[in-house]
């Protein structure tokens, strides 16, 4: 009588790539500023998009923006240590986002490339039609965004795209509450004039 070979074990899923941490879970803070490298790479994948995203809409270029997300994280590591939780560690690190733009800005002219990669911080339970109509008055949005100076553009994008309190933008900013609402109501109001010059 013939031996029945043991059924194979089923294969195992390869391995998935565990969710970045919160980036203001304080556990991971606490083993980042430590040294961990583990929660450090964890960290970082969890802001990195939104770095790059910023980046990205203040320097309309994908290789600018691809080197200034990797200054914001060597400089977000060189200086994880001294954080010491008086704001938000995303806040934190946009402002340490911005400082790196701005020097890109002034080494190298604004260039001009793709689509537009700004999303609005919105209520996400629109049907497809009124978001079908957001997506044409955010094209136009995006466009008219993009041509602010960049002092004003930092201020829209942080305030209405990345969802920072005014109080968040101006630490981002490394300005006072006030400056920034002084720059959104200059912004804004180019951005009705623009906007209803293209109606």
């Amino acid at each position: 009588m013939g031996v029945t070979p043991p059924e194979s074990p089923p294969e195992l899923p390869p391995e998935s790539t565990p969710e970045p941490p919160p980036a203001d879970d304080p556990r991971w803070l606490e083993r980042a500023q430590l040294g961990d490298r583990d929660a450090q790479a964890s960290l970082i994948r969890g802001l990195q998009d939104v770095w790059f995203r910023y980046c990205w809409s203040m320097l309309r270029d994908d290789e600018m923006a691809r080197d200034a997300t990797q200054e914001t994280a060597r400089r977000f590591l060189a200086g994880l240590a001294q954080f010491r939780g008086a704001s938000r560690l995303r806040t934190w690190s946009l402002g340490i986002a911005t400082n790196v733009c701005r020097e890109l800005q002034r080494k190298c002219p604004r260039k001009l490339a793709g689509e537009p990669s700004l999303r609005l911080v919105r209520d996400d339970a629109a049907g497809p039609a009124d978001q079908a109509v957001d997506r044409e008055d955010q094209a136009a949005l995006y466009r008219v965004v993009e041509a602010l100076p960049d002092r004003q553009r930092e201020a829209v994008v942080l305030r209405y795209f990345e969802g920072l309190s005014t109080a968040e933008a101006a630490e981002a900013m490394a300005c006072s509450p006030g400056t920034v609402k002084a720059t959104l109501s200059q912004a804004l109001r180019k951005l009705r004039g623009q906007l209803e010059a293209r109606a």
